[in-house]
């Protein structure tokens, strides 16, 4: 009970004082309890008469703090004397907090802050004061120095840093420690856009899209704003080898599938008992007013079809794909290998595909990367933009799943597939992180699935199943648990989903 009231501050007594307050207040049938306890290690304690010096000052604080006689600041030396011998020592390192004078000059420094997008791991320390300030606390020559945080309280500087932005991108984690102080440089992290000359090129006006906001239950109209881009001048794609040679493999056994006769279930002749349908059919003749026919449609019978089915493929794009999925390869370069792939079969099976990637920064910038569309054919072109695809920003699904639905839902075939390739959760910089995403995503594909289409979903998430099964139910997602593996499974997935 009392340790759920403790919140440590550096100031054991105090501390302690204010958490047995709290709780007797909350529980006042224990005030009986503790006093006869209190009273009874008061008894136990030394006499005051029997100590000298700093043992005496010390024993007379802590037994006036233990009678609530106290007032003001509480000091006294922890390896003297304790309150209660229960612990191996008093903690004298306080909570991290930034003082009042921090928030303050951080208020008055705002206009000078170094502007940086990106966001960084944080570990909060606190300074420890060097029984030696001369000494040297780490080699100037170590190149791995940068991201070693060491416990020095230096001064302040007075003038600005300009490697401070340099040293923060080297750093997997940055050290926070507070010192009521200002420095002359501020880093401020989040992640900004590319200049237009480095930047991809926009096709056509923005396309404004609704989202979803599960705490209201409403569909705000127009609240994201998506942006077609497309790369220019992109260098030919040079395929590897043996890249190739899955390609070619994966390509013949969709042309056999393409030419394969297929099972026509509920014919009046054919081949096979169609089981489903025989079941029906003596379930219907327990029913009198159900008449009896000769020839009852439960057969089935193998026949070539006309296929009508299209397929856009939606790629994940964020900055997460810059990690390594492998120890040769990253992400980005393993979805790059199955979007080749994936072209390469779709275009022997002879079935209308697109293909786009996908990442946004924000909801005003969500960014449509086109690969390929329905109205163009798989060429040099398409293969050299996705062999252009980069890490860009951050996961906004929702968004990036309805632009896709206006696409399909236009097309005339009779199946449409809407395949989505990802590495992990729906995310972004605002609201969008967490239950929100998660929930703007459901609904856009009930949205897609009411449109006509059928979403699946391909993963190399190893905890996918913690939230896929929510977005797009049990049945409608794949997980990839080798990463390397995807550029041959994505093509499978999509076979199995166009005989369905």
């Amino acid at each position: 009970m009392l340790s759920a009231r403790f919140v440590p501050s550096g100031h054991w007594i105090r501390d302690n004082l204010r958490a047995t307050q709290a709780a007797l207040a909350q529980f006042p049938g224990f005030a009986a309890r503790y006093q006869a306890l209190l009273q009874a290690h008061l008894a136990q304690r030394p006499s005051l008469q029997n100590s000298g010096g700093k043992t005496e000052q010390a024993e007379s604080t802590v037994q006036a703090a233990l009678r609530e006689q106290v007032a003001g600041e509480v000091r006294y030396q922890a390896p003297d004397v304790a309150p209660v011998w229960l612990w191996l020592s008093a903690s004298t390192t306080p909570v991290a907090d930034r003082p009042a004078s921090q928030k303050a000059a951080e208020a008055s420094q705002q206009t000078a802050a170094l502007k940086d997008k990106q966001r960084r791991r944080t570990q909060a320390t606190s300074h420890e004061q060097s029984r030696n300030p001369m000494v040297l606390p780490f080699r100037a020559e170590a190149i791995m120095s940068w991201s070693e945080m060491v416990h020095v309280n230096r001064s302040t500087d007075d003038e600005e840093d300009g490697n401070a932005l340099n040293a923060a991108n080297d750093m997997d984690k940055l050290s926070v420690a507070p010192d009521g102080q200002t420095l002359a440089s501020r880093v401020k992290f989040d992640l900004d856009l590319p200049s237009s000359s480095a930047d991809d090129t926009p096709v056509g006006p923005g396309i404004a899209l609704p989202e979803w906001d599960y705490r209201r239950a409403v569909l705000q109209p127009d609240h994201c704003l998506v942006q077609v881009m497309q790369a220019q001048h992109c260098a030919p794609f040079t395929p590897s080898v043996a890249l190739r040679q899955t390609a070619k493999r994966l390509r013949r056994r969709l042309e056999t599938l393409r030419d394969a006769p297929r099972a026509v279930h509920g014919q009046d002749s054919g081949d096979d008992i169609d089981l489903d349908a025989w079941v029906r059919f003596h379930a219907d003749q327990l029913d009198t007013a159900t008449p009896y026919s000769d020839t009852p449609p439960v057969y089935t019978r193998r026949a070539r079809l006309d296929r009508s089915l299209a397929t856009l493929l939606l790629a994940d794009l964020s900055l997460s794909t810059d990690a390594y999925a492998t120890p040769q390869a990253r992400v980005i370069d393993v979805i790059r290998d199955a979007l080749f792939v994936f072209g390469e079969a779709l275009h022997a099976a002879g079935d209308p595909f697109a293909i786009w990637g996908f990442s946004s920064v924000r909801r005003q910038h969500v960014r449509m990367q086109h690969l390929k569309s329905f109205d163009e054919t798989w060429r040099d072109a398409s293969r050299a933009r996705v062999g252009a695809i980069k890490p860009g920003y951050y996961t906004r699904m929702g968004a990036a799943i309805r632009h896709a639905t206006l696409q399909l839902a236009h097309r005339p075939e009779r199946k449409r597939l809407l395949m989505l390739l990802t590495d992990g959760k729906p995310n972004d910089l605002d609201v969008y992180e967490g239950r929100y995403g998660l929930e703007d995503t459901r609904q856009a594909v009930r949205e897609a699935q009411a449109a006509g289409l059928t979403p699946f979903c391909v993963t190399i998430d190893e905890k996918a199943h913690d939230y896929l099964p929510m977005l797009f139910g049990q049945n409608g997602y794949a997980m990839v648990r080798k990463p390397q593996d995807l550029v041959r499974q994505l093509t499978q997935a999509w076979a199995t989903l166009s005989r369905r």
